[in-house]
């Protein structure tokens, strides 16, 4: 996609100075790298490994333990939450057990640091150089402000689980960590495409088009429904599909009435996810229709992104949640939430 429209010789309506181009190149490369970190926060959180930290330490925490002595003070930090004295204490987790979750969170962490000095860097960069076209500064400091967002979010779902009481962090503060990530991966995706069409001769950015906001919206809610499925651990509610545990609609308490059982229930939420998918599969069919005659390949690639994601949530949910099929979920997620980007900015070069 990036690359056929990249070949458009750069605009000289912003000043010579201006590199709409390199711009769209570096933000897909951020892009790339959000991919990458929305796949080890799957496994991060698939390992539970998101608690083996319990401090935010952003100038030293870049390194870990280097010393039998550190690895043992911070394994005794960790036994001070619930998830080591509910859980894996009783389970009888050792030091090698404990280095393995460690490194997935503290890799996490890194990644987080490199994509910030990744955007950082190259934005301080292009600004001095006065390469950023008219009208794309306040978008680039956005991008910039929900990196750093996201950073803070991601703390605030750490701390949600370090109560003695807590085994998990709360599934709220998963949702918004992880929706923050797509929508920052949408900002970079429709920013470099727009600066692309700048290259290309086109002034106005791009429109979000009522198609587009009503497929967007449908979508929003499977994201949100898959996010809190992960953060209780609702596809452990059943194993079988299409049915839930040999009934198409499964047992659900309702005595915590109607909102709190939505919002916390494993099994009403599992259900939901599973058939709330077909609508969203439904939206994204029209829009797709809709992009077809405008580029193909949008097209094709949202149908190839729901399908693959489809098959991809059974394949988890009969494996009995297999991490590696569970990690491809939510990476073929993350591509859909693009190839959603993509046809959405395809309509709305057309308004």
């Amino acid at each position: 996609m990036a690359a056929s429209i990249a070949s458009s010789s750069p605009a000289r309506m912003n000043g010579s100075a201006s590199r709409p181009v390199a711009l769209a190149r570096w933000l897909f490369a951020v892009a790339g790298l959000v991919l990458v970190m929305i796949v080890v926060g799957g496994i991060t959180r698939l390992t539970e490994s998101g608690l083996s930290i319990t401090q935010w330490d952003p100038v030293t925490g870049t390194l870990p333990p280097l010393s039998e002595t550190q690895w043992a003070a911070e394994f005794e930090l960790y036994k001070e939450t619930g998830e080591y004295q509910l859980v894996n204490g009783p389970a009888g987790m050792d030091l090698a057990e404990f280095k393995f979750i460690y490194f997935w969170e503290w890799f996490h962490r890194l990644l987080g640091r490199v994509i910030g000095l990744a955007f950082a860097v190259p934005l301080a960069w292009f600004w001095l150089k006065n390469a950023i076209p008219t009208g794309y500064k306040h978008r680039l400091l956005a991008l910039l402000a929900l990196g750093g967002l996201q950073g803070a979010f991601g703390w605030f779902m750490v701390r949600s689980g370090l109560s003695s009481e807590m085994t998990d962090v709360s599934h709220f503060w998963l949702s918004i960590h992880l929706m923050t990530a797509l929508v920052t991966l949408s900002g970079l995706a429709w920013t470099a495409m727009d600066l692309l069409g700048l290259a290309s001769g086109r002034s106005a950015p791009a429109r979000f088009t009522g198609v587009a906001a009503a497929a967007g919206a449908v979508l929003f809610i499977q994201l949100l429904l898959g996010a809190w499925v992960a953060g209780l651990n609702a596809g452990h509610a059943s194993y079988d599909w299409p049915l839930m545990n040999g009934s198409l609609v499964p047992e659900i308490d309702w005595s915590g009435g109607f909102v709190y059982t939505s919002t916390h229930d494993p099994f009403w939420l599992h259900f939901l996810h599973r058939w709330w998918a077909f609508v969203a599969v439904a939206a994204l069919v029209l829009l797709a229709i809709r992009v077809k005659p405008f580029d193909r390949r949008a097209s094709i690639a949202i149908h190839a992104a729901y399908g693959t994601q489809i098959l991809l949530g059974i394949a988890t949910v009969t494996s009995s949640i297999a991490i590696w099929l569970a990690v491809a979920h939510q990476f073929v997620g993350a591509l859909l939430v693009l190839a959603f980007i993509w046809g959405a900015h395809v309509l709305g070069r057309r308004v």
